[in-house]
């Protein structure tokens, strides 16, 4: 009899685990801008291109370079396009909110090099 009840009270354990919904992590979206830079040698300790999708994101979110090697997704709401770029690089001159892009990320979005910001941006960690 204590073999049933402890066989019974196991199964009920193992269905309660498997119909707990598991909670998806939150995804903290950005709305803010983005200017370009030349890459080279990045906080990251790689060396990048211009011609690579990647950018440098606020000291107020490096975090000691917690995001080395994150995709983030951009869109550009003025021309509905978005794309994606790795964190390789820290941005001393941005606040939280503002990215600097490469400079075939910051065209890929739709603008051109001369008009040096994108604003308003939506970005979030892909």
């Amino acid at each position: 009899m204590f073999r049933v009840k402890a066989v019974s009270v196991l199964c009920t354990l193992a269905a309660s685990v498997v119909a707990t919904p598991m909670l998806a992590p939150v995804k903290r979206e950005y709305v803010g801008e983005a200017t370009w830079f030349y890459p080279g040698e990045g906080a990251c300790g790689v060396y990048n291109t211009s011609d690579q999708p990647v950018l440098a994101v606020s000291v107020d979110i490096w975090n000691g370079g917690e995001y080395c090697f994150q995709w983030v997704e951009l869109t550009n709401p003025d021309t509905g396009i978005t794309q994606y770029g790795q964190v390789v690089d820290e941005c001393e001159g941005c606040d939280s909110t503002h990215v600097d892009l490469s400079p075939s990320l910051f065209e890929s979005l739709g603008a051109p090099l001369s008009q040096g910001v994108i604003s308003p941006l939506d970005w979030q960690f892909a």
